[in-house]
Order: C-alpha cells, then structure tokens, then sequence
C-alpha cells in the first residue's frame, strides 16, 4: 500500500466516521430540546445538504480527472 492509497483510504474512513458523529450530535440535540418533527427534520436537512455537498465534490473531482 503506498502512502497515496492510505491517505485516501484515511479520509474516507475519518470523514465517514466524522458524518457519523455529526448525526448523531444532532439527533441527540433534537432530543434534548424536543425539538419535535418538523424541526428534526429540518436539522437533518442542515447536516444532509453539507453530506450532499461532499458527496457531489467527490464525484466532480473524480470525474474531471478522468
């Protein structure tokens, strides 16, 4: 394994672990507040679109380099 494929294989593992962490802080902070349905999923969208950013960044970057 060179050094290249564990870096990339870190970040996947760390941001994936990161995002994971993320929903649950805020799932744990929708419960705390009771912040009920709407506003669950409103804090959900919040986190989701940031997910949806990286994801269509990743896929971008991937596509212009081939």
């Amino acid at each position: 394994m060179t050094v290249e494929q564990f870096e990339t294989w870190s970040m996947y593992i760390c941001v994936s672990g990161l995002i994971a962490f993320m929903i649950f802080i805020v799932w744990d902070l929708a419960k705390k507040s009771k912040a009920g349905k709407f506003g669950t999923f409103i804090l959900f969208l919040a986190l989701g679109l940031g997910l949806l950013g990286f994801i269509i960044k990743t896929i971008l970057v991937s596509s212009l380099e081939n």
